[in-house]
């Protein structure tokens, strides 16, 4: 899910344009997920404006060395070819144990039924096969809320 800088540069272009209060330097590009169909369904929810929220393994972040999100930061959204469709804002933050994410939270990621039993369900498994750091009930979980600023 690698995008060409050339689409990132003229995604950002538009964007900019439309919107004239970002900033000129261009924000990281990344995709949800872990395969192609799992990005482009994840966004779609993101589009569709059921998906504000996200959550992402600590272990994950400490393992490749990457910083964590932060309130105000911008992102650019890959949907699974690596074509940029979206800027996003993160409006919160909040590291917690897995087993001690909200329902609140579940029902914002947009996934299943939205309910909390489906959100353990569904990342339960996502970490198992596809986070280094592996599954843990009270693994920290780094749980982020954001707003659409964007569509393509």
């Amino acid at each position: 899910m690698n995008s060409d800088d050339a689409a990132l540069q003229q995604y950002w272009a538009e964007a900019r344009t439309a919107r004239p209060e970002l900033p000129e330097q261009r924000p990281e590009a990344w995709a949800f997920g872990a395969t192609p169909e799992h990005a482009d369904g994840l966004l779609r929810l993101v589009l569709d404006g059921v998906k504000t929220g996200t959550a992402s393994s600590l272990r994950d972040y400490e393992a490749d060395g990457d910083p964590l999100p932060e309130v105000g930061e911008l992102s650019i959204i890959l949907d699974g070819s690596g074509a940029p469709r979206a800027v996003l804002e993160t409006t919160e933050v909040v590291t917690v144990p897995f087993d001690q994410v909200t329902a609140e939270h579940a029902r914002a990621e947009g996934e299943g039924d939205r309910t909390l039993a489906a959100w353990r369900q569904i990342h339960e498994r996502f970490w198992t096969e596809h986070s280094d750091g592996g599954f843990a009930p009270d693994m920290p979980v780094v749980c982020e809320r954001f707003r659409l600023i964007h569509p393509r």
